[in-house]
C-alpha cells in the first residue's frame, strides 16, 4: 500500500507544473529547454510548463521574450494550422532561414543565403479543411495542435478573405461527404478566377462510396454557394464551369485536385527569381513542371521542354499554350521523372533546367544533371532536407551552388522553402 500511494504522489507530482528555461526554437517551431519540446514558446522565456515524456504542455510565461507579439487569430494555440504567430517578424524570419543554412551544412554545402521573400497575411489561396461531424454539427477546420480533433474555423489569419468569407458555405457542402461514419473528408480548395475548385479526398468508398442522394445534395449545396466545381478524390461530381487561373501570361484551367503554389506572391517570387537566374538561355527545360507554374514564365526567355508525372496536368498546361501567344514554344510530356528521369543525352540541347519536385527530391534526375553539360540548374523546394541531398549530387558532379533564396510560403509554419541557383563552367 505503502508503495502504491508513492507512485500515486510520483504520479501527481508528474504533472505539476515544472519551471524551465527555453533556449532555443526547434526545427518543428516548438521551444526547446534542454531536449524538453515547448509549444508556443520562444528563446530568453522562463515558463512554468507540465512534462509529459519528451514534451512539456505551456502552463504559464513567467518571464516573457522582448520578441513576444499577440497572435492574430483567435485560433491561435488550438489550431495546429500556424505554431509561430506569436513571434515579431524579423527573428521569425531569421530562424526559418536559419533551418536552411543548417540543412545545407548537413550536406556540407556553403552558400550566399539571400534575404528571404514572406508572404503576407491573408494571402493563401489554396487550404485544406477537414471535415468532422459533433454530433448533429459538421466542423470544418484544420487539426488541432497534436490532435486528430478539428478546429471549427470562424476565421484564419493566413488565408485569402475570400476564402474565409466561403466557410459557412465549405462547412454546408461538407455535410454530404459525411454520410458515412468512418468517412474523414478533407476538402481541397482552390481560389480560382473563375470561383472556387473543391477536391474531396478522405470519403469512405466500401459499400458504394457516396450515394446518389449524397451527391445531388453536394451538387445543391455547391451550386447555392456558386463554386466553379466540385470533384470527388478527382472525379466531378458537379460543374459549373472552369477553375481557371493565371501562370505568367498564360490562363490554365486546372484539372480536379491540380498542385498549385499556395500563394500567388511566392509563386510570383520564384518565379521572378528564376527568369534572372536563367536570362541568356537559349533552350530550357522544367522539369516536375505541374500545370505550368513556371513554364510559363520560363518561356518568356526562350523555347522549354517541359516534364511531369502528372498526364492530366500536362494535358492543361498544353491547351493553355494558346492563351499566350508570343512565348517561346512549350514541349510538354507526360513522363515519372523519378522511374524515367530526362537522361543526360536528352539534354544535348538545354542550357538551363529549372525543376521543382515534391518533398521527397528529385535524387535520380540529379544524377543524370550532374552527369549532363547543362550550364545552370535552377532548383525549387518545399523540403531543404531532400534540396540539400539533391544538391550535394549536383555539386559533387561539377556544379557551384550559387546562391539560394529562401520562401516562406507557409506562414508562421514551421516550414521553408529556396529557390538555389547552380552554375559550372562548359
Amino acid at each position: 500500500m505503502e508503495s502504491g500511494a508513492q507512485d500515486l504522489k510520483d504520479a501527481v507530482s508528474a504533472r505539476e507544473p515544472a519551471l524551465l528555461d527555453i533556449e532555443a526554437v526547434g526545427a518543428q517551431g516548438d521551444g526547446l529547454a534542454g531536449n524538453l519540446f515547448v509549444a508556443l514558446t520562444l528563446p530568453g522565456e522562463r515558463v512554468l510548463a507540465r512534462i509529459v515524456g519528451e514534451r512539456a504542455e505551456l502552463a504559464q510565461v513567467v518571464v516573457s521574450s522582448a520578441d513576444r507579439i499577440a497572435p492574430p487569430c483567435l485560433h491561435f494555440g488550438d489550431c495546429g494550422g500556424c505554431a509561430l504567430q506569436h513571434w515579431t517578424p524579423d527573428p521569425y524570419l531569421a530562424w526559418k532561414v536559419e533551418q536552411v543554412r543548417r540543412a545545407l551544412a548537413w550536406a556540407r554545402i556553403e552558400t550566399e543565403i539571400l534575404p528571404p521573400f514572406a508572404a503576407p497575411p491573408a494571402s493563401r489561396r489554396r487550404l485544406a479543411l477537414h471535415a468532422r461531424r459533433v454530433g448533429k454539427t459538421v466542423v470544418l477546420g484544420f487539426k488541432a495542435r497534436r490532435a486528430w480533433r478539428v478546429v471549427d474555423l470562424q476565421t484564419c489569419a493566413i488565408a485569402d478573405p475570400r476564402l474565409t468569407a466561403a466557410l459557412p458555405a465549405l462547412r454546408r457542402l461538407a455535410e454530404p461527404f459525411l454520410e458515412h461514419p468512418k468517412s474523414a473528408p478533407t476538402l481541397h480548395v482552390t481560389l480560382t478566377r473563375t470561383g472556387l475548385d473543391i477536391d474531396v479526398t478522405g470519403v469512405e468508398r466500401r459499400g458504394g462510396g457516396l450515394s446518389a442522394d449524397a451527391r445531388m445534395r453536394a451538387a445543391r449545396a455547391a451550386a447555392q454557394a456558386d463554386v466553379a466545381r466540385v470533384s470527388l478524390a478527382g472525379e466531378v461530381i458537379y460543374g459549373a464551369r472552369p477553375a481557371l487561373v493565371g501562370l505568367g501570361q498564360a490562363v490554365v484551367a486546372l484539372p480536379p485536385g491540380a498542385f498549385l503554389q499556395a500563394v500567388p506572391q511566392a509563386e510570383r517570387a520564384m518565379g521572378d527569381f528564376m527568369l534572372e537566374a536563367a536570362a541568356g538561355a537559349r533552350r530550357l527545360a522544367d522539369l516536375y513542371c505541374g500545370v505550368g507554374s513556371f513554364t510559363f514564365r520560363l518561356a518568356e526567355l526562350a523555347p522549354v521542354l517541359a516534364t511531369d508525372a502528372s498526364a492530366p496536368a500536362i494535358a492543361a498546361l498544353n491547351a493553355a499554350t494558346a492563351s499566350a501567344p508570343g512565348l517561346g514554344a512549350i514541349s510538354a510530356t507526360a513522363r515519372d521523372l523519378d522511374r524515367r528521369p530526362v537522361l543526360a543525352e536528352e539534354l544535348k540541347k538545354i542550357d538551363v533546367v529549372a525543376f521543382d519536385p515534391p518533398r521527397a527530391g528529385a535524387a535520380i534526375q540529379s544524377a543524370e544533371l550532374a552527369r549532363s553539360r547543362v550550364a545552370r540548374v535552377i532548383g525549387v523546394s518545399c523540403n531543404p532536407a531532400t534540396f540539400a541531398r539533391d544538391a550535394r549530387i549536383l555539386i559533387d558532379g561539377g556544379f557551384t551552388l550559387e546562391r539560394v533564396l529562401p520562401v516562406d510560403q507557409f506562414l508562421w509554419s514551421p516550414h521553408i522553402e529556396l529557390v538555389g541557383v547552380f552554375s559550372r563552367a562548359t
